[in-house]
């Protein structure tokens, strides 16, 4: 049973000035609620009782717009945030998630509910969402797959190799998450502070150390915010009533 789940909201964001001027790009408005907004609601909705963020730039704003939720909620800030790589935000949040099954979301996706009960479904120990459907370029950070295991994360994976994109968004179980921390902050104390979480998924994996399935959400609508144009792009997608 997952129980928590953590948000990575720590960047600027900065390709979305000037929306981004006064808040982190998880609250740019799509339809009529945030990224961060539509992520909560639907985290409550699967039964996510604990919800922890991993803040960095303009957390004051990230505490208003969660002012008044049910749920419990912790925040975790990363006071290097525009120094350092998303693996160190998640680590610092091992205080609020060590030992506990948890969601992982980067906190610029917008994505459709089900996602949420395709990544939960796996009992590998990682669980990560994978679109096999799109089409991937060399930024997209991509995973190899035999049969439904996941034996390596990167952007630097060839397009040849790779079976789709991670699309950001995973399940933890509890027997792996105090693991997890330990290879973060062992990467940390080492002085490295530039990898992304999946590189350190991906160093685990090659190690024996985790088990990692891919959840196929292929067919699902979600997308990942970088830009203006990928901005307008949730807006479409996002604004059905289907919604």
């Amino acid at each position: 049973m997952v129980e928590a789940a953590v948000i990575l909201v720590a960047g600027i964001g900065s390709r979305l000035r000037p929306i981004t001027d006064t808040r982190p790009k998880a609250l740019a408005p799509v339809g009529d609620e945030t990224i961060l907004g539509r992520a909560v609601r639907l985290l409550l909705d699967f039964g996510i009782s604990r919800l922890v963020l991993a803040t960095g730039y303009r957390e004051d704003a990230v505490r208003a717009a969660l002012a008044g939720l049910s749920a419990e909620v912790s925040f975790c800030p990363n006071p290097r945030y525009d120094t350092t790589q998303n693996s160190v935000s998640l680590a610092l949040c091992r205080e609020a998630l060590a030992g506990s099954a948890f969601f992982k979301l980067d906190g610029d996706v917008v994505f459709d509910p089900e996602l949420l009960t395709r990544i939960a479904a796996p009992s590998a120990e990682l669980s990560a969402g994978v679109d096999s459907s799109r089409k991937l370029d060399a930024e997209a950070m991509k995973v190899v797959v035999e049969g439904t295991s996941i034996r390596r994360f990167g952007k630097s994976v060839p397009l040849s190799e790779s079976h789709g994109e991670s699309i950001g968004i995973e399940r933890i179980s509890a027997s792996a998450s105090t693991k997890l921390f330990d290879a973060l902050d062992e990467r940390i104390a080492a002085g490295v502070t530039n990898l992304y979480y999946e590189d350190v998924y991906s160093e685990m994996i090659s190690r024996g150390e985790l088990d990692a399935a891919a959840a196929d959400v292929s067919g699902l609508r979600w997308t990942e915010v970088d830009t203006f144009e990928d901005l307008e792009a949730a807006r479409r997608m996002f604004t059905l009533p289907s919604a």
